[in-house]
């Protein structure tokens, strides 16, 4: 590693970034991170002024990181927006309530309003009793499904115009591999899109898209946020795990990988005609049917 930072030649270097290569001390660290995401959010017009943002909690690092960077740059450049933590309660006892601790306290850390929704509230079902019912084979399918539901809901009660999310580069080119493996064409040419769901009521915004979890897992840890590090007792068996230990093996060989992948996904040129968008005719959600996806799974739940 380099003796003097390669950005201010002046400090003690204390982290290569994958991204670049760059050897560079924590302050130049944080300003790079802080400005890349700013240039993020200002060259893609992410958000306008007046905007209620509906933040997903989940107490993890990158929300934890996204909640920080968005406090942080809202008030050093004007933006004028209105900052609201929603989490979900997805009911994983040893998990989720202990996540939801650390959720909290960042509430109060940041002075941000919190609003918390659960599946038993929404569903009358807990993971823990999901997997009860029918084990650890497709769980994910259903958390999934209702989660993004739940956060829709959520946002929805809160008044916000567009939800936030944590997801990273490393999460974006996971979702690349995972579509293309699949043969998910339509997936495939939207996986990488910085604004997902812009077709329904509530889009999804990812300002942290071009960020390493490398670099986030650094920043979080040089600032010593506070979040809650324990993986889900239900994911090992997730099918995107795969997909992320063979995308770790890639960065080993190439570190520029992670993006390489993102910027390959963003040049396909996928022509596919997307499903028609309903309204789902028991709970009035976006589907490509007469019943949502979750009203579906609720249905097999409830047989």
């Amino acid at each position: 590693m380099q003796r003097s930072c390669e950005i201010c030649q002046q400090a003690k270097p204390a982290v290569k970034r994958p991204k670049t290569g760059q050897a560079i001390c924590k302050p130049c660290f944080y300003n790079c991170i802080e400005e890349e995401v700013h240039y993020t959010i200002q060259s893609t017009n992410l958000f306008h002024r007046g905007e209620t943002l509906a933040i997903g909690a989940s107490g993890g690092k990158d929300s934890t990181v996204l909640i920080h960077l968005l406090h942080l740059l809202n008030q050093k450049y004007d933006y004028g927006l209105n900052l609201h933590l929603l989490a979900v309660d997805e009911g994983i006892k040893g998990y989720r309530d202990d996540s939801l601790e650390a959720v909290k306290r960042n509430q109060i850390k940041y002075s941000l309003p919190l609003t918390i929704v659960s599946y038993e509230e929404l569903y009358g079902w807990s993971m823990d009793k999901i997997v009860a019912k029918i084990g650890l084979t497709n769980n994910c399918t259903y958390c999934g499904v209702f989660r993004r539901q739940a956060l829709d809901k959520g946002a929805k009660m809160i008044g916000a115009e567009k939800i936030v999310t944590g997801h990273n580069a490393d999460d974006i080119a996971e979702t690349v591999l995972m579509n293309f493996l699949r043969g998910d064409h339509f997936r495939l040419g939207k996986c990488t899109e910085i604004i997902t769901g812009e077709e329904g009521n509530m889009p999804r915004y990812k300002p942290l898209k071009y960020l390493y979890e490398k670099e986030i897992v650094l920043y979080a840890h040089f600032l010593k946020l506070d979040y809650f590090s324990t993986e889900c007792v239900y994911s090992p068996n997730a099918y995107r795990g795969f997909a992320r230990e063979f995308l770790k093996e890639l960065e080993k060989v190439c570190p520029r990988a992670v993006l390489d992948i993102i910027h390959s996904g963003e040049m396909l040129d996928v022509s596919a005609n997307p499903p028609d968008k309903l309204t789902c005719q028991r709970c009035g959600g976006v589907s490509s049917n007469k019943l949502c996806k979750a009203c579906l799974l609720l249905d097999k739940l409830n047989e």
